[in-house]
This record gives structure tokens, C-alpha cells and sequence, in this order.
């Protein structure tokens, strides 16, 4: 009975982590979905016209789809590192258990 309802638990999480995904792009037809970057520049050159940056990037992606592949790839790695460690206390801590 209790792992049915953890399986109910985490389809619940799921479909309310889908449906929070998908609403803003079903009700937000016109929206400007741009990156803080973008409008971080966007107000620098607004309240101040003539600046210029102290220094430029090391490395410019040649374009944006490969600046949001090493983004996601980013994401994932930390996301994988972040499930592994979770995992190994959660074995940890269930090990002394098992051995009872």
C-alpha cells in the first residue's frame, strides 16, 4: 500500500511539473522569452549610452543554438552530480537497515 501511493506521489510531481512547463506557453502568445543577458545589456546602454565593457569573453559560441547546447549540457551535469550524491546518502543511510 505504501509504494503505490509513493508511485501516485511522484506521478502527481510529475504532471504538476509538466503543467507548470506548459502554461505560460499556452496563455503567453506574444511573450518575449529573451535571456537575462540580453536585458542586462539592454538597460546598461538605456541608462548609460557610451559604455563600453571592461573585457571580453574568452569564448564566443559561434551561435545561439550552440550557446543553449553547452547551457543545457551544463545544467544536466550539474543536475547528474547533484541525483548522484542524493543517491549515494540515501544509500548510506539505508545501509545500517539492511544489515539488521
Amino acid at each position: 500500500m505504501n509504494q503505490s501511493k509513493n508511485g501516485l506521489n511522484n506521478w502527481l510531481l510529475v504532471i504538476t511539473v509538466i503543467t507548470l512547463a506548459i502554461i505560460p506557453l499556452i496563455f503567453v502568445r506574444e511573450g518575449e522569452f529573451s535571456g537575462s543577458d540580453e536585458k542586462g545589456q539592454k538597460a546598461i546602454s538605456e541608462v548609460q549610452p557610451g559604455y563600453k565593457p571592461w573585457f571580453t569573453p574568452v569564448f564566443e559560441p559561434p551561435s545561439g543554438e550552440i550557446e543553449s547546447l553547452l547551457f543545457c549540457s551544463q545544467a544536466a551535469l550539474g543536475a547528474g552530480v547533484i541525483g548522484y550524491a542524493i543517491g549515494l546518502y540515501k544509500g548510506r543511510s539505508q545501509q545500517p537497515k539492511n544489515k539488521e
